[in-house]
């Protein structure tokens, strides 16, 4: 029976977890030890951490895992990537999981691939903004989390040493970004990449709570955007997947449009997105399964993106 190695247990995995057992994988499930529910249903659990790449690389050799994948979780991506390069198993490099997951390395490469994204300044604390000028109103930001974590909207200077430590305190490197704030309607996109190839399938929505920590509250998909918005924003994230060089996984875009239309980049992570938007949404308002092409990627095979139920 074909082993795949799956990076956490919570309940954002059990949709992974239940569909690899459907397809006929044996699923090895790692994660910490926290009664998650991808403990009860996986056929194998190990109480490793996520973050114990070393340690989880080496379970992994010994089980002779046939492919290793993870959805809505950047930290369980770096692990992915990881443990797939060091095995020669499909995946994203190194280089890329950096920069999915680090937003200040991602918005360099923005920069430096020409990709539409707003100004951003990574810092420590307050003090190193002394001799920059600053658009208001600006989003101050972890470094490395996703999931709205530590996010801060601020109209002025005002509460602007508080949002730096927040969101220092809320990430794993002790860095903030501080960024401009983009004006417009948000939504996200969702792809599969294989091979380089990467492979549309839906736009979302979003509504969130607004200023101060826009926490999302609800998706609507189809998004609703006019065809020729449609194909601009692929073009857009497909260029920018190739600038953050994402080849083989799931990726989720998060970007907003003005009135005016202009696009800018927000963020990409280098996996499904959360919020069952990926697990549920994705299938229900297009009939493809993207779990399904997540585990098929992870294992080395193109990805089925035929419509296996009505959507």
């Amino acid at each position: 029976m074909k082993k795949l190695a799956i990076i956490g247990a919570s309940y954002l995995q059990k949709p992974l977890i239940e569909r690899a057992k459907k397809l006929g994988y044996e699923t090895h499930v790692f994660a910490w030890a926290a009664n998650d529910v991808g403990e009860k249903i996986a056929d194998y659990f190990y109480p490793i951490s996520i973050v114990e790449k070393k340690e989880i690389l080496d379970v992994c050799r010994q089980i002779g895992i046939c492919g290793i994948c993870t959805i809505a979780s950047d930290l369980a991506a770096v692990t992915v990537n990881y443990v797939a390069n060091e095995l020669e198993l499909p995946g994203n490099s190194e280089e890329a999981s950096l920069r999915a997951s680090n937003k200040y390395c991602m918005r360099k490469a923005f920069f430096a691939g020409n990709c539409p994204s707003p100004k951003s300044i990574r810092v420590s604390c307050v003090e190193d903004l002394k001799d920059v000028q600053l658009k208001y109103p600006i989003i101050v930001k972890p470094l490395d989390r996703s999931g709205s974590r530590g996010i801060t909207k601020l109209p002025d200077a005002e509460g602007l040493e508080k949002a730096i430590a927040d969101a220092i305190e809320q990430g794993f490197e002790k860095y903030a970004l501080v960024e401009e704030f983009v004006v417009g309607e948000e939504y996200s996109v969702e792809c599969i990449s294989y091979h380089g190839e990467h492979h549309f399938l839906a736009m979302t929505k979003k509504y969130t709570t607004g200023a101060p920590h826009f926490i999302e509250t609800g998706h609507v998909e189809p998004s609703g955007v006019s065809g020729d918005m449609l194909e601009q924003v692929k073009r857009v994230v497909f260029h920018a997947l190739d600038t953050l060089k994402i080849t083989d996984s799931a990726s989720h875009t998060e970007l907003k449009i003005s009135e005016s239309g202009d696009i800018k980049l927000i963020e990409i992570g280098g996996r499904m997105g959360g919020d069952y938007i990926g697990s549920d949404l994705v299938r229900m308002s297009t009939g493809i399964d993207f779990v399904r092409a997540v585990i098929q990627v992870a294992a080395g095979e193109k990805p089925d993106l035929s419509k296996m139920q009505r959507k």
